[in-house]
């Protein structure tokens, strides 16, 4: 492996480290995002509308898997970045392996259930008769990915922690690429529809799970991982350690859970108010969402390194730097978005099938509404990331849970019946801007009583 561009936390600048880990980070985050909305297109050009709600209906199921892998990644990799500051690098490697290990099988477990009873599974997420025979080919086909996912979701993290974030942005790069030749390849000329678009997605997560997990086995400089032992009291101290990387990265998870409980819940709604074709228009949205999310997250995730490191070895002016550089960024990343999906949404809808037929006129204007949270939305994901990254786990515990089951349910069921079908686009911005509201009123309210 090149180390020329190996990061070093100990000496190196903190806005040059910034600046260092945000580049391949986003960059790779936006080709996984970009990958997903792809995969939308050739389904919504090579099965039409109802194949894009279909892929709708099993995104959940995407979002409880990130969720879990962004959950056990993030956590672990706070603890390393901790131990390696405290010079504790095989412990730091331990716990790495730790977490992989529990995760791969968390993971074979989950999919083999789901494969095993795919009718019932997609029933679960609300599928309808007209939507079911595309649904169920799409989860089937489509979970065995999920387990190298796991790989990648943890690798990426260590990996940048590694001192290497380029290569974990080819990991992502090489896994776009994939999916988009296999999406053309598998819809059009070879004419599998659905199946094909879910086959696509399992190999290309699947191949950039597999990259992730060889770097760490062979290539890694400090945290290749290590063969834990297998004494008793090694397995007490691996479930001790699981336990409290869920802990800490319990945030992710519930970012990733509000993305499935938006999506869940706005099928739901969007069926009720405006059938198959608003489910449709609403899976325009969904397929952009994780781009919005993965802006958020690839901010987050290039600050954490750094903070985490500064924060276990007490070095507080770095803290606060990185603390600077991660909101300015994310609420300049927010607002740019924002606008992008507030003024061209008739071309953003194009992309996926036409704006013109009823599926597409909902989601022309429903979008604008729907912009109007992308700045909240990437801002909350920040500051949760920041609370995550120096192990203040109530707080950013507190706020994930705000911004998803406490505000977003509530805002889905609440805001149509005073606004009609406006109010569900409007859900997520309101949940969000009042998390935010929330969260600079906390702030308010801690810095008094410390004075």
């Amino acid at each position: 492996m090149d180390n020329r561009d190996a990061i070093d936390f100990e000496h190196t600048k903190v806005a040059t480290m910034f600046r260092r880990l945000l580049v391949p980070t986003l960059f790779g985050t936006l080709s996984m995002t970009a990958m997903t909305a792809i995969d939308g297109i050739f389904v919504g050009h090579g099965v039409g509308s109802h194949g894009v709600a279909a892929v709708n209906i099993v995104a959940p199921v995407f979002m409880l898997f990130s969720g879990f892998g962004l959950m056990v990644g993030a956590g672990c990799s706070v603890v390393a970045s901790i131990h390696l500051s405290r010079r504790k690098a095989k412990v730091a490697r331990l716990n790495v392996t730790q977490a992989m290990v529990f995760a791969t099988v968390v993971a074979v477990v989950v999919c083999l259930a789901a494969m095993l009873m795919p009718e019932v599974s997609v029933r679960l997420l609300g599928c309808s008769d007209t939507l079911m025979p595309h649904s169920r080919d799409y989860l089937f086909w489509v979970m065995p990915g999920f387990v190298a996912q796991m790989w990648s979701f943890i690798g990426l993290f260590i990996i940048r922690l590694d001192g290497a974030p380029r290569f974990a942005m080819w990991c992502n790069i090489v896994s776009a690429l994939m999916n988009i030749f296999l999406d053309w390849l598998m819809i059009f000329p070879l004419g599998l529809g659905i199946r094909g678009a879910a086959i696509a997605t399992a190999i290309s997560e699947t191949a950039g799970g597999v990259l992730a997990l060889a770097y760490l086995m062979f290539f890694a400089k400090t945290m290749r991982l290590q063969m834990p032992k297998l004494s008793r009291k090694s397995l007490a101290l691996s479930v001790r350690n699981i336990g409290y990387h869920c802990r800490v990265g319990s945030s992710s998870m519930m970012g990733e859970m509000t993305l499935a409980v938006l999506f869940f819940t706005g099928n739901i709604v969007f069926m009720r108010y405006l059938g198959d074709d608003g489910v449709a228009a609403f899976g325009v949205a969904c397929y952009y969402t994780p781009f919005f999310f993965g802006v958020g997250n690839a901010v987050a995730q290039s600050a954490q390194p750094i903070i985490s490191y500064s924060y276990g070895a007490a070095r507080w002016d770095s803290v606060l730097q990185a603390r600077r550089l991660l909101f300015a960024t994310s609420f300049a990343c927010g607002l740019v978005v924002s606008l992008l999906f507030m003024f061209f949404p008739h071309g953003l809808v194009a992309l996926f099938f036409d704006p013109d037929g009823n599926a597409g006129r909902i989601a022309v204007e429903g979008l604008p509404y729907f912009a109007l949270g992308v700045t909240f939305f990437i801002l909350n994901v920040a500051i949760v990331g920041y609370y995550q990254s120096v192990e203040r786990i109530r707080e950013a515990t507190a706020f994930a849970l705000l911004r998803g089951l406490v505000l977003l349910v509530p805002a889905f069921f609440l805001l149509p019946v005073a606004l009609g079908s406006t109010g569900i686009w409007l859900a997520m911005p309101c949940a969000e801007a009042l998390t935010l509201a929330a969260i600079v009123g906390w702030r308010s309210v801690s810095s008094r009583r410390r004075a």
